[in-house]
């Protein structure tokens, strides 16, 4: 296992370094750079299975390093303080962060997560979703990448029709596909996807306004969406509903 350790600071490659041969990897061969500039020397020299990749560095950003690497084959974990907007691009791209000082529990399930992925080459498309989000053009439709077991799914944020809660996942229904279930919670997709205009109407479920094709009044009332879904409106849910409806003209 090759892991190459791009940042800045000197302390916190040394850290982490020392994280994953205590407790984790001591079989690893890990690397370090400093920047831009050697970290793409790295990445050529090197052939990482694993790079992690500071934000903020002297001579450039981690975006500015990535556009520069043509066929991006190693997993990749980003480093960084907390930057609101870098970590809603890495969760829309399904991207891995570590937010610093970084935790070795943390940093042991993430690099977890990396070997279980070594096989799979997504990065290049997944830099194009989170590129997308952080640097938007008005002409270009917006995307998310979700992750279950077996694959990994490039959605257009307009095809999908609503979002169910099932326990700790969440269930997507996307428009003329198969419902995709994954493994993180509704709450968390409403935060990337309230933006959107999506809304919740109730604990379970969250639903793109311009999916719906009716409102059913029986019964407490109830959403009618694309493709025949019904899903519920709660109680203490129903104003913001009937807002997303009025915008809609519903």
């Amino acid at each position: 296992m090759k892991i190459l350790i791009i940042d800045n600071e000197v302390a916190l490659r040394r850290a982490v370094r020392e994280m994953i041969v205590k407790s984790f990897l001591q079989t690893a061969t890990i690397m370090e750079a400093e920047g831009v500039v050697s970290g793409l020397k790295k990445i050529e020299e090197f052939s990482p299975d694993i790079v992690l990749l500071d934000i903020e560095m002297e001579d450039g950003t981690g975006f500015d390093l990535l556009q520069q690497v043509s066929n991006p084959t190693f997993q990749l974990i980003f480093t960084t303080a907390h930057n609101k907007y870098a970590i809603q691009a890495f969760k829309f791209s399904a991207l891995d962060y570590l937010l610093k000082p970084i935790d070795p529990a943390e940093l042991k399930l993430t690099l977890d997560r990396a070997i279980s992925q070594i096989n799979k080459l997504n990065l290049a498309a997944q830099l194009a979703v989170m590129m997308q989000q952080l640097y938007p053009k008005a002409e270009t439709e917006k995307k998310i990448v979700l992750n279950d077991k077996q694959s990994t799914y490039y959605i257009k944020i307009s095809d999908i029709i609503f979002c169910e809660a099932e326990g700790p996942y969440t269930k997507f229904y996307i428009s003329a596909a198969n419902p995709i279930l994954i493994s993180k919670n509704l709450k968390e997709y409403e935060e990337l996807l309230t933006p959107y205009g999506f809304v919740r109407t109730h604990h379970s479920y969250i639903a793109n306004p311009n999916k719906i094709k009716l409102y059913d009044k029986t019964d407490g009332g109830a959403l009618i969406l694309e493709g025949g879904h019904n899903i519920p409106i709660s109680q203490r849910r129903k104003e913001l509903v009937m807002e997303a409806l009025a915008k809609n003209n519903i």
